[in-house]
Formats: C-alpha cells, structure tokens, sequence
C-alpha cells in the first residue's frame, strides 16, 4: 500500500514564462532610434509615423523624438514625432 496519495497531472505540469508583452514606453517619452515601443501579439498597436513593424509584430521607433499614442483611423496608433 502507498505511503502518498497519487499527485495527479497539476503537480507534473511547469508553467511557461511569461513574455513580457506590453508598452515599453509612456505617452510624451523621449526616445532613440531603435527602441522598442510596444511588443504584442498580432497589431493592437498599429505603426504611426516614425515607426516600423518587426516580424513578430513588434513596434520600433526608426528616428528620434516624443512618443505619441493616438487614434488613427479608428484604430490605437502609437508614432514618433520629432522634438
């Protein structure tokens, strides 16, 4: 007979890291060329002016100046505008 009660699946399962999604970056935030601004998954935050879009849907500034967060078309947009 068993000293332990069985453990089921809940005890054998490791959870995942989570993936650091999210802003990077404030409304009115000085930044460089370079900088991450937003990583998500697929386009909550749509690329503005004075942004680009990595591979993995990632946001970056491309030239220096003041983050902005807004609406474009109705939807969220985030652009660089120079200082």
């Amino acid at each position: 007979m068993s000293k332990k009660k069985q453990g089921g699946k809940t005890t054998q399962h490791v959870r995942p890291e989570g993936k650091r999604l999210g802003t990077k970056v404030s409304d009115g935030q000085e930044v460089k060329a370079g900088y991450t601004l937003v990583r998500q998954r697929g386009t909550k935050f749509h690329a503005g002016s004075g942004v680009r879009v990595g591979r993995d849907h990632t946001l970056f500034a491309v030239k220096v100046g003041i983050v902005n967060f807004g609406k474009r078309y109705g939807k969220k947009s985030v652009s660089v505008l120079a200082k």
